[in-house]
């Protein structure tokens, strides 16, 4: 079967294979799965709805990539989006014409410089995983390529500086979208650093500073990848071999904290894109960590104690959709401090992703480093809740029991507790020093081994014990667990949710 190709697209009778060889306005590191089910994705949509006409060059960061495989597709691959939206089930397939090239700096570092003096380039986009942001004291600026993903970025930007003589109108819009908080603040600093440490001129770190906006982003969108048990019908059912396949879920939404300008040098007027720009992007980590994650890590370890292996199924079950939705709607949407009407629909879209039947999501592997999570995703709506309305919210400290009675094992192997459902065995994730500490105390009575770990500040970054009402209500619904079982229990917090 023939490669997948703008020539192979001719052959099929596409019609809307066109913008090849509109001008590159995007320098993206990074071509993994991710960038390609997302950014390129918006870029697309912007070439086929607007005017924006910009094409993306990739940048392999690292010396092991798709640079290759890209290249030799003409930047054409195909993806699917798949997934729950308005009610109605989406599959929805498309071919991705957004990506002009990929290099290889490892093998095309003069290519790679030479971007640098395309005067049409305007942004630069970054998805280097969560190690990507880092400083790296033994990259040299004489080095060709630098290890680190921000070397090659601020050498990049000096060969920039150079070629438009260091002039203000030439800077990048600068869209990092690393996992890691305040990505492009991260990223500014370790430009920064290297630009002093390798004696670049002041005129440069001024250039830096005044030419170039280095915006946080926040991306949510599952990506799924390479489809590997579907591959070969869908190139049948394609007429193509498309070695880039990409599957993600429909839901996706990039927050932007970056100038109002954007909006218009995006074209983001004159299209409907899940884009925002915003002056702020943290009220937005608020919103998806504590609605999406936090919804996650409040019923998985309830839900697999009731029988459950995988999130969509979970969904079916009209208990613990009905937990998830109350959790959301009386508990953390009142906590967050945007537009409820906006809070209702990410929550009304959070609960279709859940339900996702592409998307095998597993409770046990939700699971892992709960402890963490927990206290990152769902303590601030306790804490929040209990501030603003004198009380703590009944569901999210239920999850804390959920949370002690999943942890309850007998003893460590390999690393993990062994505990019990039904009689069978299964294994809990986490740091060896978590592990240990609930190992200790899992022997101990109900109150004390919920007192024990509650009052630990070392894993909550505070006593929970000393939280009004917390405690009480931890016990009552583990002795609710032991009596009735996770489903008797769960049943029973909603039933005290309608006499609030």
């Amino acid at each position: 079967m023939e490669l997948l190709s703008y020539k192979r697209l001719k052959e099929l009778g596409y019609d809307d294979a066109k913008n090849r060889d509109v001008p590159e306005k995007i320098l993206q590191f990074g071509e993994g799965n991710f960038l390609r089910g997302f950014v390129e994705d918006f870029v697309d949509q912007l070439n086929q709805k607007t005017d924006f006409c910009g094409k993306i060059v990739m940048v392999q960061p690292i010396m092991q990539g798709s640079s290759d495989k890209i290249n030799a597709q003409d930047g054409l691959y195909t993806l699917y989006l798949r997934g729950i939206q308005d009610g109605r089930k989406i599959n929805e397939r498309r071919i991705i014409q957004s990506v002009q090239r990929c290099i290889d700096p490892y093998r095309e570092w003069e290519s790679f410089l030479e971007c640098a003096k395309n005067e049409e380039l305007e942004f630069i986009v970054t998805n280097t995983t969560e190690q990507g942001i880092r400083y790296d004291p033994a990259c040299e600026f004489g080095d060709c390529p630098q290890s680190s993903f921000p070397g090659k970025l601020t050498r990049f930007l000096y060969e920039r500086f150079l070629v438009t003589a260091g002039d203000l109108e030439k800077g990048f819009q600068i869209l990092s979208c690393e996992l890691i908080e305040n990505n492009g603040t991260e990223l500014k600093k370790c430009v920064l650093a290297y630009a002093k440490q390798w004696g670049l001129s002041q005129k440069f770190i001024r250039w830096i500073e005044e030419a170039n906006t280095f915006c946080n982003t926040l991306v949510d969108r599952i990506v799924t990848g390479y489809p590997m048990g579907e591959s070969e019908r869908l190139n049948r059912e394609n007429g193509y071999e498309d070695k880039l396949i990409d599957t993600a879920e429909v839901f996706g939404f990039w927050v932007i904290e970056g100038p109002e300008s954007l909006n218009e040098k995006l074209k983001l007027d004159e299209v409907n894109l899940p884009i925002h720009i915003c002056r702020d992007h943290i009220p937005y980590k608020k919103r998806k960590v504590r609605i999406l994650n936090g919804a996650h890590t409040s019923m998985v370890m309830a839900a697999y104690l009731m029988g459950y292996e995988i999130v969509r199924d979970c969904m079916e079950d009209g208990l613990i959709c009905r937990y998830v939705e109350e959790f959301l709607s009386t508990e953390v949407i009142p906590t967050i401090d945007l537009p409820r009407e906006d809070l209702q629909n990410f929550s009304i879209a959070v609960i279709e992703r859940f339900k996702n039947p592409f998307i095998d999501h597993r409770l046990l592997a939700i699971s892992l480093n709960s402890v963490s999570k927990w206290r990152t995703r769902v303590l601030p709506t306790v804490l929040e809740f209990q501030k603003r309305f004198g009380y703590v919210p009944l569901i999210a400290v239920f999850s804390f029991a959920a949370l002690l009675q999943f942890y309850r094992g007998d003893l460590i192997m390999e690393g993990k507790i062994r505990a019990y459902r039904e009689g069978t065995p299964y294994y809990v994730c986490d740091s060896e020093d978590i592990l240990g500490f609930f190992s200790q105390n899992s022997s101990k009575s109900m109150e004390d081994y919920a007192y024990q770990i509650a009052k630990s500040s070392w894993l909550w970054g505070r006593d929970l014990s000393l939280i009004p009402g917390f405690l009480p209500l931890v016990v009552k619904s583990l002795e609710k667990i032991c009596d009735r079982g996770m489903r008797g229990a769960m049943d029973w917090i909603l039933e005290n949710k309608q006499r609030e």
